[in-house]
């Protein structure tokens, strides 16, 4: 035997498994041993214990033969215990590969969970094709922060990827938007879509134009929402020319795409893994708002545009048209003009010999546009010379910047209504509070020309001092501590809410059934083992009553162990019955000691098998 197990632990039916499978010498043998009865090691008498060890193997093995031979000498038994044990081994094997394909599934499982709370896979239908791809990454452009994925961004941001994957998953169908959309009239007539992002998606917009954005440079002919820079500085340029030359990009902000949106955060030097989520932060899909069975839903046609409203989008625009700007500047000095560009508004001016080639540059701009993917407007080209009105994004540029007079007019006479009858029933501009348009008018007149605004400035703030609109001027603040926050990574007042992270896949239902399984049996196992020691413990109850019976047979035994001789018990019944069987033949001649002998025999036999 090769494992020694304590007796205390077993069962009477255990212990007699046990000698059966080896010998009862071999079991002393091993329990001398554990109980240190007989050395083991160099001073044992290995002569002996080898020869028991031998004896129980050789035990074994004819055991095993007498059984294989008592299956033999009856073929029926045979094949029932062959199909019986073929039986066995294929469940035990179909269960085993049931467990093995159970727990590879669940193997799988916990993989995917595991990797889902480290990546990104999947964003949406026709974004996600380079978010499994290996991270090939250009030069990243300096000042700018190592993001190698969506996990990096997401940290970087200070939200948790379940969020990330929230803000920038792209649905053709969904109950939820991360903008809030609304009109303005247009100062040219009809309105404008703008998409105000929600907080939880400023805020991550705002991490991205301050840490990435913003350490990008611009070529020196962009003004637009770029800081010390305004349509002031962009009217400058332009100031005392003999003509100036406005043209207009035709749907500027629809005409970039997300395809190019990604493509800019790729020319920075972030790979795929990156560049995906950090364009789909900075576009949304064009979605119309359907309601159903009194539900809102957002149904998007597939494009994702650069939205006007969100905080990235005036500085992606001047990324994306870093090369427009080279190229245009480029081909301005060549032909003797100055060129400019505040948002979508390109504006050339020159004097002297350049007024002779506006025909060259309009056709040069027109090429040069459309290579970049814009229109020009076809309705908003404007040729203005000295002798005319020149103006470039809303300034008088003839011969300084100023405030259109028409408009400084009309602003006068609004203000001075309303310093005498109030502000009810007045309006100037598109806004619906006349205060807060006049105090903004006033503000954008002291920067143009401060000797004519300062005046105006201050009528106007009085005004606001009496008005309940100071009351909304706070907003200012507030608003500067969110974008302070967001750009640090941390959570600004007010975001508690996170998405719910996926829980851990739960057990596969196979294996949790073989598990029950398993305990089901052990269960009945640990009920029999009781119920065993139950019954020893009643039999050791009942052990003194029979203990005369059982020394007796205890001293028929001899020192083998095996059970003594018969022997044959004449009383004078059997005597007497004997005696009548011998005296038979003298009555039945000829077969009388025949039958005699016959008779004799199976009483003696039957006396026997009485003891």
């Amino acid at each position: 035997m090769n494992q020694t197990v304590a007796p205390g632990t077993l069962t009477r039916q255990e212990l007699y498994d046990r000698i059966r499978e080896s010998s009862k010498d071999e079991v002393i043998l091993e329990e001398m041993i554990r109980l240190g009865f007989w050395p083991d090691g160099t001073a044992a008498p290995s002569p002996a214990a080898a020869a028991i060890r031998e004896r129980g193997e050789a035990m074994r093995e004819l055991g095993e033969l007498q059984r294989q031979n008592a299956l033999w000498s009856d073929p029926e038994r045979a094949i029932k215990e062959m199909h019986k044990r073929r039986k066995a081994e294929a469940l035990a094997q179909r269960t085993e590969t049931r467990r093995r394909h159970a727990q590879a599934r669940q193997d799988r499982a916990e993989a995917w969970h595991i990797r889902r709370q480290r990546e990104v896979l999947y964003l949406g239908e026709g974004v996600s094709a380079g978010l499994s791809a290996d991270p090939i990454r250009r030069s990243l452009l300096p000042g700018l922060p190592d993001i190698a994925d969506a996990k990096a961004l997401a940290d970087g941001i200070g939200i948790p990827l379940s969020e990330l994957r929230f803000l920038t998953y792209s649905r053709k169908v969904s109950s939820v938007s991360h903008y809030q959309r609304f009109r303005i009239p247009k100062k040219t007539g009809g309105e404008r879509l703008i998409s105000a992002p929600m907080p939880r998606l400023k805020r991550a917009q705002y991490w991205v134009l301050d840490n990435i954005l913003a350490r990008v440079g611009l070529h020196e002919a962009a003004h637009g929402f770029v800081p010390q820079r305004s349509i002031l500085t962009n009217a400058r340029n332009h100031v005392g020319k003999d003509v100036v030359v406005n043209l207009d990009l035709k749907d500027f902000f629809p005409t970039l795409t997300y395809a190019r949106v990604k493509g800019m955060f790729r020319s920075l030097g972030y790979a795929e893994k990156a560049a995906i989520p950090l364009a789909l932060l900075c576009t949304e899909a064009k979605v119309d708002e359907v309601h159903l069975d009194g539900e809102r839903h957002f149904v998007g046609d597939g494009r994702r545009l650069l939205p006007q409203g969100a905080p990235t989008s005036p500085t992606i625009t001047n990324l994306i048209c870093r090369y427009l700007d080279r190229r245009l500047d480029g081909l301005a000095n060549e032909l003797g003009f100055t060129y400019s560009r505040y948002a979508d508004d390109l504006t050339f001016s020159g004097s002297g010999e350049a007024v002779r080639k506006i025909g060259t540059l309009l056709k040069a701009v027109q090429s040069i546009v459309t290579a970049e993917g814009f229109t020009i407007h076809p309705d908003k080209t404007r040729i203005m010379r000295r002798s005319g009105h020149q103006e470039v994004t809303g300034l008088t540029v003839n011969e300084r910047v100023a405030v259109p007079r028409p408009l400084l007019r009309r602003y006068r006479a609004v203000l001075q209504q309303v310093e005498k009858h109030g502000p009810a029933g007045r309006h100037f501009g598109p806004g619906k509070d006349v205060v807060r348009s006049l105090l903004g008018f006033g503000q954008f007149a002291a920067m143009i020309d401060p000797d004519k605004g300062r005046a105006l400035l201050e009528r106007a703030r009085r005004l606001a001092s009496q008005s309940t609109a100071n009351s909304k001027l706070s907003r200012s603040g507030g608003q500067a501590a969110f974008r302070a926050a967001a750009a640090a990574g941390r959570a600004p007042a007010g975001c508690h809410w996170t998405p719910t992270e996926r829980t851990a896949p739960a057990l596969d239902p196979v294996l949790a059934a073989l598990e029950r399984e398993e305990a089901k049996k052990a269960e009945q196992a640990q009920r029999k083992a009781h119920a065993s020691q139950q019954a020893m413990a009643q039999s050791a109850l009942r052990r003194p009553s029979a203990e005369p019976a059982g020394q007796a047979r205890g001293q028929a035994q001899g020192s083998s162990g095996q059970p003594a001789r018969k022997k044959l018990r004449f009383t004078p019944k059997r005597l007497l019955m004997i005696a009548a069987i011998v005296i038979f033949p003298t009555l039945i001649p000829g077969v009388g000691p025949f039958i005699a002998g016959l008779l004799l025999y199976l009483y003696l036999r039957w006396m026997w098998k009485q003891g």
